[in-house]
């Protein structure tokens, strides 16, 4: 069990206290819920430039990364469709300077035309190089407008175009941070060798007099029930042939996602995975095959990703594919291969559990789930799965009718 205490301040803002006296560290993880799945579908990106502005500098402190180096610390941040995180590791006794830095940089960031367009460039850069050059970089912008018509999740965290963070302006940019980053939109998790008492008085010295701006309520347009197959095939220069084939699945908090995980971890959860043993090492149809999901808050997708042997046609790969399948749609899954699926989840949540990071990370997303507290009921949800359980959701799921497919061809 991982104990926490929580409080809440005045303007809003949501502190989570995880004391751990076997480290010297503190660890301040800060997490705002927003992400790509929340920007104007003309103006996407943004979620994710935000990610870069806010290393830009504050209106106090104009370079974020001195005064916490000098302080023994570092510091990193992630976006996603779903939300936006900033955590700080640094020695506990410095604790006081990570609360300076992330209070100053919520009360406002230093708003310039310098500064934006820096990272503009940069975020442009990334952009180009990663989806717009490399092999296979546009896959996931190809697929999500391919499974997704209706819900935001139909562009990337990068953006569904490079136009729209070019021409990203400074009113944009402050009406997106002045709407988001907002107390009562974040969660705080301060985790270490801290004390809840120590915490208290810090976050009420350098968070409370922060406007608490207004809670940011969500009325996404939900993605109706695809009822038909869809397919495209893409022709690049690219090394190996590819497919890629996508079915809709639930979202975070169903008690079905925990049933599907495990599907994804039968069908390709290393070398003695379903896919791996029959298509890669029995058949030789593929180098490579895997199966996952992003874990998005509403309804994800299960994708089964593949690059061909050179020489093999794409519709043996495929049939083999739907052979597969139709096991797991027809067979019910035996005890032992269940139970060491279930093993292999319970060690990676011990695994990750042994960082402190991780595990303050894992607080503020459970919070901005819905409560703190759900972190220590995940083996639980895991362990009730049954057999029946993966035998239906497959014939759920693994419907033509609910599939995507990408054909991803070499031109070479």
């Amino acid at each position: 069990m991982i104990q926490f205490e929580k409080f809440t301040l005045a303007n809003g803002l949501r502190v989570i206290v995880h004391q751990d006296t076997s480290t010297p560290m503190a660890v301040m993880d800060i997490m705002y819920d927003v992400g790509a799945r929340d920007e104007n579908s003309e103006r996407t990106g943004f979620a994710h430039l935000f990610e870069h502005l806010m290393f830009g500098g504050s209106v106090h402190i104009p370079n974020f990364d001195e005064p916490l180096q000098m302080a023994g610390g570092e510091n990193n941040a992630y976006t996603t469709n779903d939300l936006t995180n900033y955590h700080i590791q640094l020695p506990a006794e410095n604790l006081e300077t990570a609360f300076w830095l992330e209070s100053d940089r919520m009360l406002s960031l230093a708003f310039g035309e310098k500064s934006l367009d820096v990272q503009r460039k940069v975020v442009c850069e990334e952009f180009k190089e990663h989806y717009l050059t490399k092999p296979y970089g546009d896959v996931w912008h190809k697929l999500r407008e391919l499974a997704y018509k209706v819900h935001p999740y139909r562009w990337m965290t990068i953006g569904k175009e490079l136009s729209h963070v070019e021409n990203a302006n400074l009113e944009d940019v402050k009406n997106f941070f002045f709407k988001y980053y907002r107390p009562v939109n974040a969660v705080l998790v301060v985790a270490g060798n801290v004390t809840t008492e120590r915490v208290k008085v810090l976050a009420e010295k350098w968070f409370a007099e922060i406007p608490s701006g207004e809670k940011h309520k969500r009325n996404l347009p939900q993605e109706p029930e695809q009822t038909e197959e869809r397919k495209l095939e893409v022709k690049a220069k690219v090394p190996l042939d590819a497919i890629y084939k996508c079915w809709h699945i639930y979202p975070r908090m169903d008690r079905r996602y925990y049933i599907t995980d495990l599907i994804s971890d039968i069908l390709s959860g290393g070398g003695s995975s379903r896919l791996y043993q029959s298509l890669v090492k029995e058949k030789k149809l593929f180098s490579n095959i895997e199966c996952y999901h992003f874990g998005s808050t509403d309804g994800d997708v299960l994708t089964i990703e593949g690059k061909l042997i050179k020489g093999i046609k794409m519709a043996d790969a495929e049939t083999a594919i739907e052979e597969e399948l139709n096991k797991m749609k027809n067979e019910r899954v035996k005890d032992l291969e269940l139970q060491k699926v279930k093993n292999k989840v319970e060690s990676l949540i011990a695994f990750e559990d042994m960082s402190l990071i991780n595990r303050a990370n894992s607080l503020a997303y459970y919070e901005i789930l819905g409560d703190a507290s759900w972190i220590n009921f995940e083996l639980e949800k895991y362990g009730s799965v049954s057999s029946e359980d993966i035998l239906q959701e497959s014939r759920n799921i693994f419907k033509n009718s609910n599939c995507s497919t990408l054909y991803y061809l070499s031109e070479n």
